[in-house]
């Protein structure tokens, strides 16, 4: 189930298997040897948020089995039809720190960039499946007035880069970018937060290490994986790339129901992202955006489980269990 492309494509890898990735599901099923007709499909969950899954992620399912944790992540089901109490479009209620378009200004002393509109893989459970990001693309004049925002607050001394994936831009905007707030003075830090590299590995390329290394600020990447299955060879050689730059890169999850809710599965995500050079960092409890309900796992579960993860393995492969609230500018513990 390799992915094989024209030798007259030049553009690069990680470009190459994100344009290709998987956007019909049942495409995707019969890559996977799986009756559509054995699973609970949404057509209307798909319209409103459209499978998007690229082929080497795929490549890490299994052929097969309608359960596989990856391929529950992705696929569109009637579960997200249902209207749940305490649910919402915009749990975070990101829309209330929204001062300029492409940015989210929640926590005192750190800023969230919209760096890109989309994702290499939607993941059902996103609490920005809802987000308005035409609202919030940003053009050339856009970058101007983030930029002159971010100069003007100097309680600011981190930037985020989120979205969407930012990594999902090609390596000349970021390296613009990211030039552009090497030149602000107050700022003392730069974290990126993507899927990009669990899902296309590539996406890790010298293009990329160039800018990382030409950075004044220092980077820390924080990766997105829920669940062992996620961490191979591949994976392990980009974060290598990553982490011979100098720079910091760690793993969030969401704690997700049928999925990796269980003590053996979370030890056994945080001894492979150990053994890939990548540090546990933060669980999350699912943020309640609507369509996602089928995958929460009550506060008081997800606490057992950590004591589980306490009792059986080191203390620094246990992530901090987390939970985001609109009201609180800050991730909270959960203890």
């Amino acid at each position: 189930m390799k992915l094989i492309l024209s030798d007259s494509d030049t553009r690069p890898q990680w470009k190459q298997q994100l344009s290709n990735s998987i956007v019909s599901v049942h495409k995707l099923l019969a890559i996977l040897e799986i009756n559509p007709s054995t699973l609970n499909l949404s057509e209307q969950a798909n319209q409103q948020f459209s499978l998007r899954v690229p082929l080497p992620f795929v490549e890490k399912m299994t052929k097969g089995d309608p359960n596989d944790p990856l391929l529950l992540q992705v696929l569109p089901v009637l579960a997200e039809e249902e209207q749940s109490p305490g649910f919402s479009l915009d749990p975070l209620q990101e829309a209330n720190a929204n001062p300029v378009p492409g940015l989210i200004h929640k926590y005192k002393n750190r800023v969230l960039l919209i760096g890109a509109q989309t994702c290499a893989i939607n993941c059902r459970y996103c609490f920005r499946r809802h987000f308005p990001y035409q609202e919030n693309r940003i053009g050339s004049k856009d970058i101007e007035s983030i930029i002159q925002y971010i100069t003007q607050h100097t309680e600011l001394d981190e930037v985020i880069l989120s979205g969407g994936d930012p990594l999902a831009n090609n390596d000349k905007t970021l390296n613009q970018l990211i030039s552009q707030l090497n030149n602000i003075k107050h700022l003392k830090r730069l974290r990126i937060h993507t899927r990009l590299p669990v899902v296309i590995p590539a996406r890790i390329n010298q293009d990329l290490i160039n800018w990382v290394n030409q950075s004044r600020l220092p980077i820390t990447f924080v990766i997105h994986v829920n669940h062992p299955n996620e961490v191979d060879s591949a994976l392990a050689d980009a974060m290598a790339k990553l982490r011979a730059t100098g720079n910091m890169v760690l793993n969030q999850s969401v704690i997700l129901k049928g999925i990796n809710d269980n003590a053996k599965t979370l030890i056994r995500l945080s001894e492979k992202l150990f053994e890939a050079g990548v540090m546990p960092y933060y669980l999350n409890v699912l943020d309640r955006v609507q369509g996602s309900a089928h995958f929460e796992v009550t506060e008081a579960e997800a606490l057992q489980l950590i004591e589980q993860m306490m009792i059986n393995t080191s203390g620094y492969l246990v992530p901090k269990l987390v939970r985001e609230s609109a009201e609180i500018p800050y991730k909270m513990p959960i203890k």
